[in-house]
């Protein structure tokens, strides 16, 4: 279901162009008005997330010295986020996250401060992602930024407004992106832009888009109001059944998951996922593919990607205080490998490489960033404790991998050197509804859909997991844009 509306930014009137039009809930099949005022009760703003019970969150990560050393070195906002406190969970990650995203933000680069921050807008708006909105939208004022601007994009520049066509394409279908869409953005003129200036805009816009992702995917809460003590305020609701409000900003409440099986089921589950592992790693050193038989297992999941359909209604309402900073709101994901349509050449990895082509470009353009990216890509990818659930001494990087690859296969990428066939072996369904939705369509997570799989295992294991979808989205996005520029340069 899509969360609209809460936590927006300013005024703005109602996102329903007329009144009287209704939706079908995708689960209790009722039907939900568009406007409502909801009194959202306390559980909304306690602890960062909504996913995650918040002394599960304080107990995992203990809030550190060095959590509290690098908020005090890295954050722009000068204090803790939910965001962070959910990240530093894993806060050997967190550091390479809050140095590469500090250097984006504030260190040198082509781009002034204001637009840095802007262009940050911009993207968490195709996502509807108001949280990461109001935290820009005050360090955007912050910098200098001109408050104008926030009234919408027919307020800025010429040269912003630009970025609008790439913003939308990284974001929902980076496959599109062509030489002719850099072109057009640095050409001669007075709203060109330089390609290091583009780079750097393109980062932005990757890594929140990517950061959208893992807001939606972690429940991340809106940070505690100062101006509601009590805990309770009043939020308009558009588009939001109920029952999906309920699921999400209940997490006592267990009998809202969608399923009822038992904890016999969930370990049985889970023993059943070692012990695919375990036979995939028996199976690849008894035999391997074919290359032959490797392509028709890539062709067989990518169109299988088809079938895992994200339950949401089919017109999606932008709420005013969003669609202010969005330009054609309709335009959305849709499947790389749609029924009938074939002319999409899938994106073979080893033509180009984040580590041979990407890094070095980025890197020669926008100074050092390549270096933060790639040890931000290697951490989350390498990143494990030999755990899974109550087990420990387990070799988890063939889930990691599997996580990671079909991420990609979504957008298209393809590795030679993968066999596809894990991906089916240990990715259940509803890992896969959940991949699909956090990447592709964040604005619709829900509770339901984060209980519903894994349902042994610890809430820092599929924070990781949200890490993981997180970094393969953005590489992903990184490595379509990053080919267009070269070849604009070839």
């Amino acid at each position: 279901m899509n969360r609209i509306g809460a936590g927006s930014i300013g005024g703005g009137g109602s996102a329903a162009s007329a009144a009287g039009q209704y939706r079908v809930c995708g689960n209790c099949r009722k039907v939900p008005r568009q406007e409502k005022r909801v009194q959202v009760s306390p559980p909304l703003t306690r602890g960062p997330s909504a996913f995650i019970p918040e002394n599960e969150v304080m107990q995992a990560n203990g809030l550190d010295e060095r959590t509290n050393l690098l908020v005090e070195e890295y954050s722009t906002s000068g204090r803790l986020d939910n965001i962070t406190q959910v990240m530093s969970i894993h806060t050997q990650y967190l550091e390479s996250f809050l140095r590469s995203q500090f250097y984006m933000l504030r260190m040198d680069g082509p781009l002034p401060l204001p637009y840095r921050h802007y262009i940050a807008i911009m993207a968490a708006a195709r996502h509807q992602c108001s949280y990461l909105i109001n935290m820009h939208v005050d360090e955007f004022l912050k910098t200098g930024g001109i408050a104008e601007w926030l009234n919408g994009l027919e307020y800025i520049p010429q040269r912003l407004k630009n970025l609008n066509e790439i913003n939308k394409l990284l974001a929902h279908r980076p496959w599109l992106i062509t030489k002719e869409h850099i072109q057009k953005l640095v050409k001669t003129g007075e709203n060109n832009w330089s390609l290091p200036e583009l780079v750097h805009a393109v980062v932005l816009l990757a890594h929140y888009h990517a950061l959208a992702s893992f807001v939606f995917g972690s429940g991340i809460n809106p940070e505690r109001d100062p101006d509601t003590s009590n805990g309770v305020r009043l939020i308009a609701v558009n588009n939001f059944c109920v029952c999906d409000l309920a699921n999400d900003n209940n997490i006592e409440n267990a009998s809202l998951t969608s399923s009822n099986f038992g904890i016999a089921d969930s370990l049985s589950e889970l023993e059943a996922l070692m012990e695919r592992m375990k036979r995939l790693q028996e199976d690849k050193e008894d035999e391997e593919a074919s290359q032959e038989e490797m392509d028709t297992r890539f062709e067989k999941e990518k169109k299988e990607s088809l079938l895992v359909i994200s339950g949401a209604f089919d017109d999606e309402i932008v709420s005013t205080d969003v669609s202010r900073y969005v330009e054609d709101p309709g335009f959305g994901y849709k499947d790389f490998a749609r029924r009938g349509e074939d002319h999409l050449p899938t994106f073979r990895a080893q033509d180009y490489t984040w580590e041979n082509h990407g890094f070095s470009l980025v890197n020669r353009l926008y100074s050092d960033i390549g270096h933060l990216l790639d040890e931000k890509f290697r951490m989350v990818y390498n990143l494990t404790y030999n755990t899974m659930a109550t087990h420990e001494d387990v070799d988890t990087t063939t889930l990691r991998r599997a996580l990671f690859n079909y991420v990609h296969c979504m957008y298209g990428i393809r590795y030679d050197d993968y066999d596809y066939g894990e991906v089916n072996q240990l990715l259940e369904r509803s890992l896969k509804v959940y991949i699909k939705t956090v990447t592709c369509y964040p604005e619709r997570t829900t509770k339901r859909m984060y209980d519903s799989y894994w349902r042994q295992f610890k809430h820092s294991e599929k924070v990781h997991v949200n890490l993981l979808l997180m970094e393969a989205r953005m590489q992903a996005e990184l490595l379509y844009a990053l080919r267009a520029i070269t070849r604009h340069l070839t």
